[in-house]
């Protein structure tokens, strides 16, 4: 039985590229040649960005976003503790203190003026890991580049998260805290804290003639006698909140 012309042609096409492929699999060229040829018969990776973003895991770190109560409360109470964590220095938190006629959160402050450097930032996690009332997390926004590095620099507007539906605006008053009566902290008292003189002070708290007395430095004991109450032994003293950022 004669095979047709073409068919001898293509058979002989292939077996003679068959025998260079193997030859010059030896060679530097022929491993280089090799790349393109295994990968013209694997799938197709490409995605079509930005018309359909590329999905992330549940659990990546894109853009931060400071998160509200339901009843539009912000969660966050001012403390810095995420500014103190952030290894890049990229976070800038200004604290304030609630009033009776104007209140941001649930705690004795709120944060007045909050400021995300995404220059410096790393996305590591580590100021949500910091963040006593889980105010600050991060989204899976990660479209956030800009043409100047101005623009990288967000503030709260950009940063906090919308009114839930039902929930009102801030600031809040008092009274509307406590007749609503909800319980943000899980299981702990959740009146807000009363003024005392022009101050805050949690209710139920000690008054300041009652406050605990801090030993001086020279009658503190040593490493040997442990002091049965460390209420009156001074702590550490905190770094200097007004330092050079």
């Amino acid at each position: 039985m004669e095979l047709p012309p073409v068919l001898v042609t293509t058979l002989t096409f292939v077996i003679l590229a068959l025998l260079v492929w193997v030859l010059l699999s030896r060679t530097v060229l022929g491993r280089g040649f090799s790349v393109p040829l295994r990968n013209m018969f694997r799938p197709v990776e490409t995605s079509q960005y930005p018309e359909k973003p590329r999905p992330v895991a549940p659990r990546f770190h894109g853009r931060h976003q400071l998160n509200r109560y339901a009843d539009g409360l912000e969660k966050c109470i001012g403390c810095e503790l995420c500014a103190w964590a952030c290894p890049a220095d990229a976070i800038y938190v200004q604290g304030a203190d609630n009033t009776v006629e104007a209140r941001y959160s649930p705690g004795e402050r709120y944060a007045e003026d909050y400021q995300i450097n995404y220059n410096r930032c790393i996305l590591c996690g580590l100021c949500i890991e910091a963040c006593p009332t889980r105010a600050l997390t991060m989204t899976h926004e990660y479209e956030f580049s800009a043409d100047q590095r101005s623009k990288l620099v967000y503030t709260k507007d950009q940063l906090i998260a919308g009114v839930p539906p039902g929930g009102d605006e801030t600031p809040h008053t008092d009274r509307q805290v406590k007749e609503r009566g909800l319980n943000y902290y899980g299981g702990l008292a959740v009146t807000p804290p009363t003024l005392h003189g022009g101050t805050y002070r949690p209710a139920g708290a000690a008054p300041a003639s009652r406050a605990a007395q801090v030993v001086p430095t020279g009658d503190l004991p040593t490493s040997d006698e442990q002091p049965t109450d460390p209420a009156t032994v001074g702590g550490p003293t905190r770094r200097d909140p007004g330092r050079d950022r």
